[in-house]
């Protein structure tokens, strides 16, 4: 490759000096940044009304079957500070980019799985997906007159509640009334068509912090998060006492502190602690914890009881359809409530 095609961390290419001479449109940029937010969090909800028929579609275990739905939380939540840091040393659009063509291979893979194991693989690659509503909030910081980046940012957060309630009763019809494939190949258009208009309308990011990337932050991080998620998501299964989910709970704990440790001492943190152990910062982030677990606790658990036979006990029976559409109001509520949302940040 040659100098114009490639450069050091922080530094444009001639490439992409160029694009910078075209003055991006600020409409445009919004647009596909929130349709880009759409597309990944539909991608989380999207097998969701299928997961009581999963055992069956996939030949396999009720167990075996969850970990559709766990492998795609566990691999977002790993993939959001780790690309947020990228996103920061070589650019956010370039990172968006790339997870947004993961998001793409992983559809495909999907689609064209018919047991547990590789249906897994694609919906972790589909999980890293999430990533892009956060960077394209950080691009939206960069590129918008202050005056608009209120309710841009509004809109484009929203998205993770938005994507995933409204592509509940898309991806039920699906379900219902086509092979389920059709679902994760649906998925893979949009995630196509996505890539191109972030590729075309989004501008190269210009701030970038450059550094060397924390491998072993990363690591530690990844290894003690989803030992706790795995406790957490499988100690009903496994049951709580058990020994398996009390090693997975405590080993993740004592992971997570070592790695909070590390980043401390390190000069290049994946995370700055310093930062997030701020009042404003920490309380912020707890109250979004609570938040984002009752929405995907609610994602995952009510469809199941409301498509569940009513011989069960609890189950009340429902189809596909019905089912998505009890979730639905939670994302138009949030969508009529972004801009709200807006003013009162800005008051």
């Amino acid at each position: 490759m040659t100098s114009a095609q490639t450069s050091p961390p922080g530094i444009l290419t001639e490439r992409e000096k160029r694009r910078l001479t075209k003055p991006p449109s600020e409409r445009g940029i919004i647009a596909t940044l929130a349709f880009t937010g759409l597309i990944a969090a539909f991608m989380q909800t999207l097998v969701t009304p299928i997961v009581p028929q999963l055992p069956i579609l996939l030949n396999t275990s009720p167990s075996n079957a969850t970990w559709v739905l766990t492998a795609t939380l566990l691999a977002a939540a790993v993939s959001i500070p780790i690309s947020g840091r990228l996103g920061d040393m070589f650019g956010k659009r370039r990172v968006v980019i790339a997870l947004l063509a993961l998001l793409l291979v992983g559809s495909v893979v999907s689609a064209l799985s018919s047991d547990v194991l590789l249906m897994i693989v694609g919906r972790v690659l589909q999980g890293t997906g999430l990533g892009v509503i956060a960077l394209g909030v950080s691009i939206l910081r960069d590129v918008l007159h202050p005056k608009r980046l209120g309710g841009a940012v509004a809109l484009v957060s929203a998205t993770l509640g938005i994507g995933g309630a409204v592509g509940l009763p898309i991806s039920a019809l699906i379900a219902q009334n086509l092979d389920w494939h059709v679902l994760f190949w649906l998925s893979g258009l949009l995630a196509l068509i996505a890539l191109v208009l972030v590729w075309t309308i989004v501008p190269v990011s210009t701030l970038r912090s450059g550094g060397s990337f924390d491998f072993i932050g990363a690591v530690l991080f990844a290894i003690g998060l989803v030992g706790i998620l795995l406790a957490v998501s499988k100690g009903g299964e496994w049951g709580w006492g058990s020994l398996a989910t009390i090693g997975m709970l405590a080993g993740g704990v004592l992971v997570l502190l070592v790695f909070g440790v590390y980043e401390l001492r390190t000069d290049n943190p994946l995370v700055d602690l310093r930062i997030a152990a701020r009042r404003t910062v920490l309380l912020t982030n707890l109250a979004s914890i609570t938040v984002g677990f009752a929405f995907f606790a609610s994602a995952a658990v009510l469809p199941q009881l409301l498509e569940s036979p009513t011989d069960t006990g609890v189950g009340l029976g429902q189809t596909l359809l019905v089912a998505s559409l009890c979730l639905t109001p939670s994302g138009l509520v949030m969508f009529f409530l972004s801009p709200v949302a807006a003013r009162l940040s800005a008051a």
